[in-house]
């Protein structure tokens, strides 16, 4: 019975524990972080009989030392402690490396079901809200969907021109 013994010349033996450590720098550098989502702003773009529409202003952070790509982008907001309503966004956001990107999302509503969450953002300068998001992302590593929720104040922009 015949074995196979690999024999590694000095040098090779020496350059090993570099190769080893790189190797786990690499890994380690492409670590996945998910990103953090805040609501900066809500802007109303057009109110009617039947409900109005309104831009939500995000503020997405990529902690990563890598670009994020979305590939959809689900988003549930209750303001005043009623549920407002939900907004989907399939464009592709291109989340550069370490950086925030400023993310805006339509979203349509209507009064039926949302009446008091609606008196209160427009009778106030601020509403305090609960985002809960659904994020597709490919990454170097695969694709992945992240989960993310936030809760605060925000303020309510003026009327679009």
């Amino acid at each position: 019975m015949a074995t196979n013994v690999i024999r590694l010349s000095r040098s090779s033996r020496a350059l090993l524990p570099v190769l080893v450590l790189t190797s786990c720098a690499t890994v380690q550098r492409l670590s996945f972080r998910a990103p953090t989502a805040s609501l900066e702003s809500v802007e109303i773009t057009g109110i009617g009989l039947q409900g109005g529409s309104l831009r939500l202003l995000l503020d997405v952070v990529n902690p990563n030392s890598y670009e994020i790509r979305t590939t959809r982008l689900e988003v549930g907001l209750d303001l005043e402690g009623v549920h407002f309503g939900d907004a989907f966004l399939e464009d592709r956001v291109v989340l550069e490396p370490n950086e925030t990107t400023r993310v805006i999302i339509p979203m349509r509503f209507t009064w039926s079901g949302v009446g008091a969450g609606a008196r209160a953002l427009l009778a106030s300068g601020s509403v305090r809200y609960v985002m809960e998001s659904r994020v597709w992302i490919g990454t170097p590593l695969g694709d992945r969907t992240v989960e993310l929720r936030n809760e605060g104040q925000v303020p309510l922009a003026d009327l679009a021109r």
